[in-house]
């Protein structure tokens, strides 16, 4: 297919079947994976400039094993190594990476519409790793294809997100997502973690995690920012494991065959206890074999956006 997109900022911008044309090329990706030479020659003398303003694990390591595994050549910047630290501008970053003349750059950065600032000045190609609390799309991406594979079609199926929903923006991409996938979503978490603006989003809101349980699907734990509490919003960890960390007693108030889901890292007894992030409903480490794949399928499709087969 002709992929007419040149940036991915957020899940907004995509359709329902352009969102099933990225899982079908993931999943064609997905045979890659089992073979004893995991690499091919699809992006071979391409460049992908991986640039990383905030600490990141899991999202710049997958992006640069996708990256080579499609043979394209990746490249890392992290903020201490960058300008950056040395007052330079994001502009001005930006233009000194054009210059390198790379087809893609990935960008994670502290500031909510960072990556649109650069998609609007570059030629290349910019996908959005995660901007401030505004989106991070192939963190929902991934989700949903984990849950894709798991289910075929989530149309009628109930998801749970629970936790600091407030600030994150995992959240923020997988209500639209989901949404968008027919999906029925709940929000779970203490008052001081949950947006003010939440009428307007396509979810239910609930309080009380017993309740929010009640015949889920799905639910999906964020991971919670220890800095919370000394933000005030927080009076104790040990209290918000009690109330909203999710334990087996929760999973009896759901569905049968309940799948658990954390886009981590996982602060194991907080968010939820050892048992369950081990247990067989996990689909935790199912959603890292899903980002590569995803993260794949992304770069292969805005890497060869101009009408190439």
């Amino acid at each position: 297919m002709k992929w007419l997109h040149k940036d991915l900022l957020d899940v907004s911008q995509l359709s329902r079947s352009e969102v099933m044309a990225i899982f079908e090329t993931a999943g064609r990706f997905q045979e890659l994976q089992e073979r004893p030479v995991k690499k091919v020659p699809t992006l071979k003398g391409r460049s992908v400039i991986l640039f990383f303003a905030e600490p990141s694990t899991r999202t710049k390591t997958s992006f640069d094993v996708a990256g080579k595994r499609l043979s394209a050549d990746t490249f890392s910047l992290a903020k201490s190594s960058s300008s950056l630290t040395k007052g330079e501008t994001l502009k001005d970053t930006a233009l000194t990476l054009q210059a390198m003349a790379p087809d893609a750059i990935v960008i994670r950065h502290w500031s909510s519409g960072a990556a649109r600032f650069l998609a609007d000045r570059l030629e290349c190609s910019v996908i959005n790793a995660g901007d401030g609390r505004h989106a991070h799309p192939t963190q929902a991406l991934l989700d949903s294809f984990t849950l894709h594979q798991e289910w075929g079609d989530l149309s009628g199926k109930t998801v749970l997100i629970l936790g600091d929903i407030a600030h994150s923006r995992v959240a923020r991409s997988n209500v639209r997502l989901l949404t968008l996938l027919g999906a029925k979503v709940r929000l779970c978490g203490p008052r001081t973690l949950l947006p003010p603006d939440t009428k307007s989003w396509p979810v239910t809101v609930h309080s009380d995690l017993d309740e929010a349980m009640k015949n889920v699907d799905a639910v999906m734990c964020l991971r919670l920012q220890l800095e919370r509490q000394h933000d005030g919003l927080l009076p104790d960890l040990r209290e918000y494991a009690r109330t909203y960390g999710l334990g087996l007693k929760h999973i009896e108030k759901a569905n049968q065959d309940v799948r658990i889901l954390h886009p981590g890292p996982v602060n194991r007894g907080i968010e939820m206890s050892s048992e369950l992030v081990d247990c067989t409903d996990s689909l935790i480490l199912d959603q890292v074999a899903s980002g590569v794949v995803v993260r794949m399928a992304l770069l292969f499709l805005y890497m060869t956006r101009k009408g190439e087969e």
